[in-house]
């Protein structure tokens, strides 16, 4: 307790940072995972081609590599300058919007073919069909798995503490190294986390049963 007690304000820094790389992880990897999702259904073959390229490439690709990539290649080349934080969240998100992408593309193929063909009868372009017919009704599917995609992610910003960011594993490590007892440590970034991933999951049981009534 004294270890918790002793140092709460690197503790509290840490949970921040790590609710902060999580959230703005998870908002990339939903705007992109969609969009993405939408590239593969497309009728367009080079969108296609490019949403498979995509998620085949990042979900095939270590997420440490691609954070050495982001940090050691993108500032140099692309970005110089740009902060830890945001390399770690584009990172994290560009990740996991593969992932958010299958998800998506998977509830899309539960929508019956004939609602898109009656948008299209209608004169509606794929994009209006997408967007107002076929996302709305495939919400109900996706939710259930981007429940366990974003407490993965939530885990997976740990790699983030050791490219200069300041979040929980980040704090542990610190603590570790002035020679506290690493037992003691990780029981209180466990708690952390679980704090954090029950949040989630909680949300995603509320957005679930919430559409269940709407249904």
């Amino acid at each position: 307790m004294n270890v918790l007690l002793d140092h709460l304000p690197q503790f509290r820094e840490g949970f921040l940072g790590t609710l902060s790389i999580t959230a703005a992880s998870a908002a990339l990897a939903l705007v992109l995972g969609i969009v993405i999702a939408g590239f593969r259904v497309s009728p367009i073959p080079p969108l296609r081609a490019f949403g498979t390229a995509w998620v085949t490439l990042l979900r095939n690709t270590p997420l440490t590599l691609l954070f050495l990539i982001a940090f050691f290649v993108i500032p140099q080349i692309f970005f110089p300058g740009t902060s830890p934080f945001v390399l770690a969240a584009g990172a994290l998100g560009c990740y996991t919007s593969s992932f958010v992408c299958e998800a998506v593309r998977s509830g899309i193929n539960t929508v019956p073919l004939g609602q898109a063909e009656a948008a299209r009868s209608l004169g509606m372009t794929f994009f209006q069909t997408l967007r107002m017919i076929v996302l709305p009704q495939a919400t109900r599917t996706v939710i259930p798995p981007m429940s366990s995609i974003f407490i993965a992610l939530t885990k997976n910003s740990a790699i983030a503490g050791a490219f200069s960011n300041t979040e929980l594993f980040n704090v542990s490590k610190l603590l570790s190294d002035k020679g506290f007892a690493i037992g003691w440590i990780f029981l209180w970034i466990a708690l952390c986390y679980l704090i954090i991933t029950f949040a989630i999951s909680g949300l995603f049981r509320l957005l679930e049963s919430r559409l269940e009534v709407a249904r």
